[in-house]
């Protein structure tokens, strides 16, 4: 099975990681594979890319004429691979030797449409006291809870996952409307692929915990005023989703009962049992995570057009 794994990327700030993400994918195991470099609008970036590996067998590069945004690069990337199945990683991850390996193994014993994995935390700084691992998607980690080894889900995290490339395309690709473009905020680009999957194919994506990426963590990764900021932006984009795609399965609305249930019942007994001071800390930042995811949704909510004014 021929895989194709496209690495996007748009700034020289960011050209370390990319690299070192790149070298990640060339040191695949798995041997019938294509790398797909997409540089977004950065012609400085795009001959970088072109003298560090533009000579390397199997890499395609390419560069868009304007900067276009994540899901468009991306979308682009799969267009021009050649590969059964196209797999995404971000700039700032780097992939386990075995990852493709891991992936192409679940697609040939279940036939699955689409197959993402583990995104484990590589923080590139001192992690936060105060940082909760049911937050890990707010940093685009997996967090506590997220599924069992080999659920099906409607998808896993953009820095880990893959699809059969002619379905991925046949239902549209990434929404250049969603996912990261200059200073838009709006997030989850990832759940209108695996929406449309499952209502054209009847299948989701299934979750392996053995294929694994490390996603870098920099410091504003860990300023609570960011995380914050983060999670308002996620409310809204949850709103937006609501909207688009009515009877969708909502998997923020699970994540949300099993953590008011579950996660928060036995912090605070945990608290009780055994005071710290971090124990406090993590507990008030998974109350005021969670009120800021909240508010965007109200904020959404109240805000005319919300469709269109994503979609400008």
């Amino acid at each position: 099975m021929k895989v194709s794994v496209v690495v996007c990327t748009y700034s020289m700030d960011r050209y370390g990681p990319f690299s070192e993400a790149v070298e990640s994918v060339l040191a695949q195991t798995h041997g019938d594979l294509e790398v797909v470099l997409v540089v977004d609008g950065n012609d400085d970036v795009f001959e970088r890319v072109r003298e560090d590996f533009g000579d390397e067998e199997n890499v395609v590069l390419h560069c868009n004429d304007e900067n276009q945004g994540i899901s468009y690069s991306r979308t682009k990337g799969a267009e021009l691979a050649s590969g059964d199945v196209v797999a995404f990683i971000d700039d700032d991850a780097t992939a386990e030797e075995e990852w493709v390996a891991r992936l192409v193994k679940v697609y040939e014993e279940t036939d699955a449409i689409a197959v993402g994995g583990d995104v484990v935390p590589d923080w590139q700084t001192e992690k936060p006291d105060f940082f909760p691992a049911e937050f890990y998607w707010l940093v685009g980690c997996v967090e506590l809870g997220f599924a069992e080894d080999g659920e099906e889900v409607r998808n896993t995290y953009g820095s880990n996952i893959s699809y059969r490339r002619e379905q991925f395309l046949e239902v549209g690709g990434y929404d250049p409307n969603t996912g990261r473009k200059g200073d838009k905020h709006l997030q989850a680009h990832e759940a209108p692929v695996g929406i449309r999957l499952r209502e054209e194919y009847g299948r989701g994506m299934v979750f392996t915990r053995d294929a694994r990426v490390h996603h870098k963590l920099f410091d504003y990764r860990g300023e609570f005023g960011w995380l914050v900021f983060r999670s308002f932006w996620q409310g809204y984009s949850k709103r937006v989703m609501d909207l688009l795609y009515p009877d969708a399965e909502d998997n923020k609305s699970s994540y949300l009962r099993q953590l008011l249930t579950r996660f928060v019942p036995k912090r605070v007994k945990n608290l009780a049992r055994s005071p710290s001071l971090v124990r406090l800390q993590q507990l008030v930042a998974i109350f005021v995570f969670t009120a800021a995811v909240g508010l965007g949704y109200v904020y959404a909510m109240a805000t005319p057009d919300l469709v269109e004014k994503a979609n400008s």
